[in-house]
């Protein structure tokens, strides 16, 4: 007989390595911890999947990305153009295939991309000092001004509801905040 997903939590030492066929238990690493949060009162009371997390992981995480991306600075810009001139505001001046590698597209999909941010006057190109047929894109003060204020927007967003949180919540934030930067880098 196979055993429920959400069948009463074992004890932690009991737990077996995480996979998709064994559950996970949120509180498995901290187990006298109590949940401030009536969602978190939630999970510790089942055992999930790992198919169960990952889904309820990406629901969550692509519904705050697209809730934050509301937050910008007046435009009129895709996310994939935002995302573009975000990395050169970040990484500085660089190339159009750098910027393509960066951003995970292909290369005449980024030019696409660049030419929008050109034309709008958020981008400059110029040939690179080092080799003349290469190009270097780098932000415009236009741009600068653009990121830097949705940036703000973004920051304070997030900031206003971080700042209802308990003191417990804002740890478990952070811990999660970590785990999800391992997660993005993997």
């Amino acid at each position: 007989m196979s055993e429920s997903p959400l069948a009463p939590t074992t004890p932690a030492s009991a737990a077996h390595p995480v996979n998709a066929a064994h559950p996970v238990h949120p509180a498995a690493a901290h187990p006298a911890a109590t949940p401030a949060h009536p969602a978190l009162a939630t999970l510790h009371s089942k055992r999930r999947t790992v198919a169960e997390l990952s889904h309820d992981f990406r629901l969550a995480n692509g519904r705050l990305a697209r809730r934050v991306r509301q937050e910008q600075a007046d435009n009129e810009l895709t996310s994939g153009q935002f995302s573009a001139l975000g990395a050169v505001f970040r990484l500085g001046p660089m190339t159009l295939s750098a910027l393509s590698e960066e951003e995970r597209v292909t290369p005449p999909s980024m030019n696409r991309t660049v030419n929008a941010l050109v034309e709008a006057g958020l981008v400059d190109r110029a040939g690179s000092a080092e080799d003349g047929r290469k190009v270097v894109l780098t932000v415009t003060a236009a741009g600068l001004t653009l990121v830097r204020e949705t940036r703000r927007r973004r920051d304070d967003w997030i900031a206003q509801r971080i700042l209802r949180l308990t003191p417990e919540q804002r740890q478990t934030l952070a811990a999660a905040t970590e785990i999800m930067k391992e997660l993005a880098n993997s």
